[in-house]
């Protein structure tokens, strides 16, 4: 049986501190659109090697780059002048048992999928430019992952560590909250003009609540500077409005920030994201598993997208630690918030981590003692079905940024 080291939160809740921090990268940021087409072709491969050998097979493409293009947005429509450059790398298996995998078409096929059901401005065909640099794996981490047949469970390829918690706090849910909402297709046919690389951060002081949100707007739609004043004003009263559903009154809400209307400067792009000119992205930069930034939470800066989703533990254990807290909060009577942390041993079964350790705060300050043998069996529980959650991962039914 696993050793479940159980014990009591020893820091002050989200809620009770005096200064929260939250950050959300959304789905247009450069950094995330990395960890989305990593992970898109982590699937494809998944999906292909299921179907042609009944197995996941070793692979690891958690390194992405985007490199920015270049283009001239104006008022009424601009132009892209160069293609930004996405570069997909990292380990696979190219064949087995005599079957080339196509891993080139996968990735174009897979990555401009998502780019298309996911930006309403932008067309992969002409924006972007996709590099796939595969190698195949190390022959120690090709061997580890065939020893697994013999072992009959699937055993870690890292020694690597997993955070979670649960429940989030009510800064962390307006923060995710508000890119969801924004980013939803419903308000993108209400507001074209509204791109989709935005990102919000959520400060929370004895003060109040700040929020800094940056939002590309799609020059199309967008006829002139007095236009884009108006429909800046209109969304960041939007996200006002969603923010204060979500946290309640009174919230501080500042949008582009960094805009300077007198003089013509705005955050104007042709595509709604900034790697079409100004920023480029990377693997791992941006929100951890749960969706979000958080530097005063417990977190890992393992990245969790375009792992292979059966053996690498730092995609599992981050998953798995916050399944766990969020489980023990919704089934253990009493407890009131939980965290978790996973560390793996290489070459070990992934359902069987080194250390476990889990620390809960109960409702109105009362015993853990009573609450150990059913915090014990569930986590117990939830351990074990560590090395079935590649199955979730795979028909995307788990988010990981």
């Amino acid at each position: 049986m696993q050793n479940i080291l159980i014990g009591p939160i020893r820091a002050r809740l989200p809620d009770a501190e005096p200064v929260e921090i939250v950050e959300r990268k959304g789905l247009g940021h450069p950094d995330t659109i990395c960890d989305a087409l990593a992970e898109e072709l982590s699937v494809a491969l998944s999906k292909f090697y299921l179907e042609h050998f009944g197995l996941i097979l070793h692979h690891n493409v958690d390194k992405a780059l985007l490199c920015g293009g270049a283009a001239r947005a104006a008022f009424g429509g601009g132009e892209v002048i160069e293609p930004f450059d996405l570069y997909l790398s990292g380990r696979v298996t190219e064949q087995f048992k005599s079957v080339r995998v196509p891993i080139d078409e996968l990735a174009r096929s897979t990555c401009f999928e998502w780019l298309r059901k996911h930006f309403h401005a932008l067309d992969p065909e002409k924006h972007v430019r996709l590099h796939v640099h595969t190698r195949p794996g190390s022959s120690d981490l090709v061997d580890l992952y065939s020893r697994q047949r013999q072992a009959g469970c699937w055993l870690a390829n890292d020694t690597s560590c997993g955070a979670g918690y649960a429940p989030l706090s009510k800064l962390e849910q307006t923060v995710l909250a508000i890119e969801r909402r924004l980013n939803a297709p419903e308000f993108k046919k209400a507001r074209p003009e509204v791109g989709e690389d935005i990102k919000v951060l959520g400060v929370g002081t004895p003060e109040g609540v700040e929020l800094t949100v940056a939002c590309a707007f799609v020059d199309r739609y967008v006829s002139e500077l007095d236009d884009y004043v108006a429909k800046k004003s209109e969304l960041a009263a939007d996200v006002r409005r969603i923010a204060e559903e979500t946290f309640g009154p009174p919230i501080d809400v500042s949008l582009n920030a960094a805009d300077d209307a007198a003089a013509g400067n705005v955050f104007l792009t042709v595509t709604g994201t900034s790697a079409e000119a100004g920023d480029d992205g990377e693997v791992g930069r941006g929100n951890r598993a749960n969706g979000l930034i958080t530097p005063c939470r417990p977190m890992t800066m393992e990245a969790t997208a375009g792992k292979n989703p059966v053996t690498h533990v730092g995609k599992l254990y981050n998953v798995a630690a916050a399944q766990i807290a969020h489980e023990l909060v919704k089934q253990v009577p009493g407890v009131a918030f939980a965290e978790c942390y996973l560390v793996s041993a290489i070459g070990s079964p992934v359902n069987q981590p080194r250390l476990v350790d889990v620390r809960v705060s109960m409702r109105e300050s009362a015993p853990i003692e009573p609450a150990r043998p059913e915090i014990d069996a569930l986590v117990g529980d939830l351990l074990a079905g560590i090395d079935t959650l590649w199955q979730r991962i795979v028909d995307r039914q788990i988010s990981l940024f």
